[in-house]
């Protein structure tokens, strides 16, 4: 979903002029092709031809495994965090005390613009009318503002999730940036053995039978039996916020 608040694209790193031919970019993309989790995020951190690199993290249901080997690895990358004013208490809460406990030092909160708040929202509740604009004002804006000075981004998104998801490369190449998805071969059997293995927190709204975490007025406990992602904007056909299916990064994302 292209943003319904702007026709500017957010300007992007040098990196696009190293890799405006398709070919380029796809030798890079099959080089890394196999890699995956804690080798393919040192591998990539250490190649300087994906220049400026920041990870997105939802601080969700199971957001600490790909932060925990963002920290072993790179504990100084920038992590955007979505700040969009209708998150559960509960996950605000979980933001500093995960990053705190995994000693990641540089946390990016981006919140939606005050102006286009009060243009577009004014009491709160665009939601109720909107699901896609309120996703849009309060989450595709404020990360196109934020991934402004990087050139490649690190995504926790998983195969499994199904829908666009299930297709993810190890590494992709959208609209003059390179997404990274260490945990994309990743199945939800692995990610919970190796949560315990770690000893990992999860957000707590997880024991509450939230399985995926967003924001708190599209967001509902799932009941046994159902899909993963039941719980996000139950009752319609929506299954995306739009920051992963945005023109602006390119299809597929």
């Amino acid at each position: 979903m292209r943003s319904q608040l702007s026709t500017d694209l957010a300007p992007i790193g040098d990196i696009y002029e190293k890799f405006s031919s398709q070919d380029q970019t796809q030798i890079l993309i099959e080089k890394y092709a196999d890699l995956q989790d804690l080798a393919l995020l040192e591998a990539v951190l250490s190649d300087d031809m994906f220049g400026a690199i920041a990870a997105v993290s939802s601080f969700g249901a199971d957001s600490a495994l790909l932060l925990a080997m963002l920290a072993e690895v790179g504990a100084a990358t920038p992590v955007i965090f979505l700040d969009t004013g209708k998150h559960f208490p509960a996950t605000i809460d979980y933001v500093q005390s995960l990053s705190q406990s995994l000693g990641l030092e540089n946390i990016h909160y981006r919140r939606p613009d005050l102006a286009e708040l009060k243009v577009h929202d004014t009491i709160g509740d665009l939601w109720e009318s909107s699901t896609d604009a309120c996703c849009d004002l309060r989450k595709v804006r404020p990360l196109e503002k934020a991934l402004a000075g990087f050139d490649s981004w690190i995504s926790g998104r998983k195969r499994f999730h199904g829908s666009d998801r299930s297709g993810l490369q190890s590494v992709e190449w959208t609209e003059g940036r390179f997404k990274i998805n260490p945990l994309a071969d990743w199945s939800a059997e692995r990610i919970k053995a190796e949560f315990k293995a770690r000893d990992l927190p999860q957000n707590p709204l997880v024991a509450q039978g939230f399985l995926s975490i967003g924001c708190q007025p599209s967001t509902r406990a799932v009941v046994p039996g159902e899909d993963i992602r039941a719980g996000r904007w139950a009752d319609s056909d929506k299954t995306e916020c739009g920051i992963h299916s945005a023109p602006w990064m390119g299809e597929n994302i």
